[in-house]
């Protein structure tokens, strides 16, 4: 048995240790979903925007969810709230053996909502776990750096669906291509299973807000005569609710969309690419094949959201985290046009290096937003959890756009109005008036 020493620097340092492992599998079972999309998408024939109901089965859990993990939270406490989130992403990953079987869409999304149903519980319980172990002013460091080894975990999973789920899938009946995604998870699931065996047993501090973390708070305008009764009550909060739903709706969208694109639309006019399927005599063949050679470089994609967020854990140190997210907004913004004027490996490549400078706006979005809610930051945490739902709402936006008459190119731009906004809210949104 783990055991821990209540308010000690030891005991502090042990369960921050344990929260970066949590961030390093939910990151690793988001991600998957990049190899996944594809998969799905030629497994069952699906257009953009049917393939993008993967995200949105997933992150819709988010905004049903995240309220009732809060109230769940204070009731059983953080441990126990972490061990019911572990075991229900073990049961989400192993459905994912009777929807293989069934080959049934539907079922495939169920099995996808209940795994993000346990994703969320542990993003509500973690977020705000991290920013207490420690100062309110250090809290981005401490976010920037969990953040860093969940985008660890986003590089590698990518690699694991390129070589678990699409790898040799050219030339198969559906019912085999079914099946390439059954021992993947059930490994999952009973990973997940132990690890939520491994926090019974771990002893959590309980970490209770201070004056500290209140000391920037002003009172909201709307209770000048009296203290705070909600969170909605706190206009950066609100507003980092919208920065947050358009910043995962962002992320998401480029990662849902990229290998899809590069499968189909860079890839097939490149002549280096096109000797690598020179062999496979059918173009479905040929496509599985660029969706597996595509996944590859999902990671790049990441490894700059990890190297981004560890860069920013240092950078944080001398910057103040609203102008760091500007700075990132505005870069984001500027990569985006260039990708929208060109084609090929330059399109490519712009598209890809988003993910640095997305790679601070979680955590820095998440610090401002709950800065100075004291005894409402559990709520606080849920509402800005609930905004992830941008995940489920966007990428389907795009897919439409991507299937008329626009294209898959063009349907990026979405991205531009999201950009706009979080660069509103590190300028001038994260205030507290």
């Amino acid at each position: 048995m783990f055991k821990m020493k209540l308010n000690s620097d030891d005991n502090y340092q042990s369960a921050f240790a344990f929260m970066v492992l949590l961030f390093f599998m939910w990151g690793f079972i988001t991600e998957l979903d990049g190899a996944l999309i594809p998969y799905l998408k030629g497994l069952f024939k699906l257009n953009n925007f049917q393939a993008a109901l993967v995200q949105f089965a997933f992150f819709i859990a988010f905004v049903l969810v995240s309220m009732p993990s809060a109230w769940l939270l204070n009731k059983i406490g953080y441990r126990n709230g972490i061990v019911v989130g572990l075991l229900t992403m073990a049961v989400g990953s192993w459905l994912f053996y009777p929807a293989s079987k069934l080959i049934y869409y539907p079922v495939f999304l169920g099995a996808i909502f209940v795994l993000a149903s346990g994703v969320t519980l542990l993003q509500v319980a973690a977020n705000p776990y991290v920013a207490r172990l420690g100062s309110s002013e250090t809290a981005s460091v401490r976010l920037n750096l969990s953040q860093g080894i969940n985008s660890l975990a986003k590089v590698l999973a990518p690699l694991f669906g390129s070589y678990f789920i699409l790898r040799g899938l050219q030339g198969l009946s559906d019912t085999q291509k079914a099946e390439a995604v059954q021992m993947p998870y059930l490994f999952l699931g009973t990973v997940l299973f132990i690890l939520a065996i491994v926090f019974m047993f771990v002893k959590l501090p309980e970490v209770i807000p201070s004056e500290a973390h209140q000391s920037k708070r002003k009172v909201p305008s709307s209770d000048l005569h009296g203290s705070p009764t909600s969170a909605w009550q706190f206009p950066q909060l609100k507003r980092g609710a919208m920065a947050i739903f358009v910043y995962v709706g962002a992320e998401v969208t480029i990662a849902s969309f990229l290998v899809i694109y590069l499968s189909e639309e860079v890839f097939p006019t490149l002549a280096s690419y096109q000797a690598m399927v020179a062999d496979i005599p059918s173009a479905d063949g040929k496509i599985d094949k660029f969706r597996e050679i595509a996944a590859r470089y999902l990671p790049f994609y990441w490894g700059g959201l990890m190297i981004g967020r560890l860069a920013g854990s240092y950078i944080l140190q001398f910057v103040k985290a609203n102008l760091l997210l500007a700075i990132s907004a505005a870069a984001c913004m500027g990569l985006m046009l260039l990708f929208l004027v060109s084609s090929g490996t330059m399109a490519m490549w712009a598209l890809i290096g988003t993910g640095l400078f997305l790679s601070i706006m979680w955590s820095n979005i998440f610090t401002l937003a709950i800065d100075g809610l004291g005894r409402y930051t559990s709520q606080g945490s849920g509402i800005l959890v609930a905004a992830i739902v941008g995940g489920a709402l966007i990428p389907p936006i795009q897919g439409l756009i991507a299937d008329s008459p626009i294209g898959l190119h063009v349907s990026f731009g979405i991205t531009l109005f999201c950009f706009a906004y979080i660069l509103y809210y590190g300028l001038v949104g994260y205030r507290h008036d």
